[in-house]
């Protein structure tokens, strides 16, 4: 095989080095037009691992006035190299990351501050010719940030100098305060003469164009106290497909390495598709192009997986990047903020337990309002862990994207269920690879009930079946031998549980299951569990015979099991022959 083709720029940001290390990279720059006529201060929110930064420093160079004679150079064979627009390389550009601030919240106005001084010496340097001389040593002269980038608006407008600000992560630091210190230390940060506000207000004032992105509209619109700083563009349908990768950008890469000889000929484009796209595919963000443009794939996560792929020559074991548990952790602080309980709890059961909630995307909240109903929905959209699955009317369906985001669900409550009464891992991995070598199946489902019945202090959160359903869910991912797919539907009904035999990276599995629970409330009488045993038996027949389940077992010994409820405890489970 040669290596002599473009490498996937897996975990990079910076495009001059995309560019001249000859990286492959999906074609962002269309947007470029559709951003200028869209307005001069633009504001948007996408997921963590979006490509956020990428096309920030994408946007840098082709605004950038000092990157004018290296256009071509940069550019070739992308979409504005063909159609540049009227406001190319025109300005100075300052790029801010607040990510590089720090979450030394304790330390935090002088981290900040630091960051800006450094910002605003490495602009005047970089600038310098266009001011007059002793520009950058007044710059560096002067002690503090904030003064700084007073100092250059002066000398800019005097100089006749156009200004592009863009800002990376703009509510990284704030987030860190709001997770950490909570609700009254951000309020300080963030209003009144909090410092963080009074350097938002120099820039409108200061920049010709604004582009700001980050992971939620919280901080911006405590910021500006009515949101009016910026146009959000983030649920604009121009932008849906600016950040992501749709399935023919995954399928064009595939077919490059493949062209190249990077993958293996017996790895089919088409089986790539079907790895990726449970795990990665199914953003939508504007309500205007759901069912008529492609989902959008994480395209951090497509990097991953093909980075594994191509270097490798295998797709990677763990199909979920172990660098989204970072985010995952960052999601559960924050949404615990003030404690979870009441409704907030039970918006996370209920989407755990069906995938989809129903509300609406409410545009800008502040952040001691966030946890409202409708703006907790909201929060969960902007973190990527809902996506735009429907419409109902004036209501969304909001649906959970893919297997990534549903087993962070699943880990939220297992975590849950784990603070009532822990679980012994070591024990139930056993019990999964007796069921999944040896189709041994009985001590595994024994474990989980006798796990349920330990926790019945969870009732005190949630009752019933929905309780039961989580539960399973969130106990049957814990194993890496099978892709768990709930409710899915089959011969026209809904089966509860598929354990689908995680063949690619299990190929030893020789069982598969699938499982349909049944509940009953305390009281339930003998008869009425006998007509529900009958009912649940008959169901799983009709599962078992389905021919696209059957297509799906690679060769495994299918079990169907029933398995019945009774309050907290197990009545009675049976492998229905």
């Amino acid at each position: 095989m040669s290596n002599d083709f473009k490498l996937i720029p897996y975990g990079i940001s910076d495009f001059k080095q995309v560019r001249e290390e000859n990286k492959y990279l999906v074609d962002k720059t269309r947007f470029f037009e559709q951003m200028e006529l869209a307005g001069n201060f633009l504001f948007l929110v996408r997921p963590r691992r979006f490509g956020k930064s990428l096309f920030l420093n994408m946007l840098e160079a082709y605004y950038d006035i000092n990157e004018k004679d290296n256009f071509d150079k940069l550019f070739h064979g992308l979409y504005v190299a063909d159609h540049p627009t009227e406001y190319r390389n025109r300005y100075q550009v300052m790029h801010l990351d607040f990510s590089q601030v720090g979450s030394d919240v304790e330390r935090l106005q002088d981290n900040f501050d630091f960051y800006l001084s450094i910002s605003c010496e490495s602009f005047a340097e970089k600038y310098a010719r266009f001011y007059p001389g002793g520009f950058v040593d007044e710059v560096k002269r002067i002690p503090r940030g904030e003064q700084k980038l007073n100092y250059i608006n002066f000398t800019a407008r005097r100089s006749g100098c156009n200004l592009y600000l863009i800002v990376d992560e703009y509510d990284n630091f704030t987030n860190n305060v709001l997770n950490i210190k909570g609700q009254e230390a951000y309020h300080a940060l963030t209003h009144g003469t909090g410092f963080y506000r009074d350097v938002f207000k120099l820039f409108k004032g200061m920049f010709d164009r604004i582009i700001m992105l980050g992971v939620s509209p919280i901080t911006l619109d405590d910021l500006t106290s009515g949101y009016n700083i910026a146009l959000n563009i983030t649920m604009d349908p121009r932008f849906n497909q600016m950040l992501g990768f749709s399935e023919d950008d995954v399928r064009q890469m595939i077919r490059y390495y493949k062209e190249v000889g990077a993958i293996k000929p017996v790895v089919t484009e088409d089986s790539i598709i079907a790895d990726m796209k449970p795990w990665y595919d199914n953003y939508c963000f504007a309500k205007a192009c759901f069912g008529k443009e492609p989902s959008m794939f994480n395209c951090d996560m497509v990097c991953y997986y093909l980075s594994n792929l191509v270097g490798l020559g295998q797709r990677p074991d763990e199909i979920i990047d172990p660098n989204t548990m970072t985010d995952y952790g960052k999601l559960k602080r924050l949404i615990e903020i003030d404690q979870l309980e009441g409704d907030r709890l039970n918006v996370i059961h209920d989407i755990a337990e069906h995938g989809f909630i129903y509300g609406q995307i409410v545009s800008h909240f502040p952040a001691e309002r966030m946890m409202e109903f409708g703006n907790f929905v909201s929060l969960l959209y902007y973190y990527g862990m809902l996506t735009i699955g429907g419409v109902e009317g004036e209501l969304l369906k909001l649906t959970i994207p893919n297997n990534n985001v549903r087993l962070q669900y699943y880990h939220y409550l297992l975590d849950e269920y784990q603070s009532i009464s822990r679980v012994n891992t070591t024990e139930l991995s056993l019990c999964f690879s007796r069921a999944a070598l040896h189709g041994d199946w009985q001590p595994l489902i024994s474990f989980i009930c006798k796990a349920y019945h330990d926790t019945t202090a969870i009732r005190q959160l949630i009752e019933g079946e929905r309780n039961l359903q989580g539960f399973m869910n969130a106990y049957l991912t814990l194993t890496n031998y099978y892709l768990i797919a709930p409710e899915m539907e089959f011969s026209h009904g809904y089966c509860d549980f598929f354990l689908l035999p995680n063949y690619a990276v299990y190929p030893m599995v020789r069982h598969s299951y699938i499982l349909e629970l049944k509940y009953l409330k305390a009281d339930a009488t003998d008869a009425e569990a006998d007509r529900q045993w009958s009912e649940a038996q008959e169901q799983i027949k009709t599962y078992a015979a389905d021919k696209k389940l059957q297509s799906m077992l690679h060769g495994t010994q299918l079990h169907p099991i029933v398995v019945q409820i009774k309050g907290y405890d197990v009545v009675r489970y049976k492998e229905i022959e």
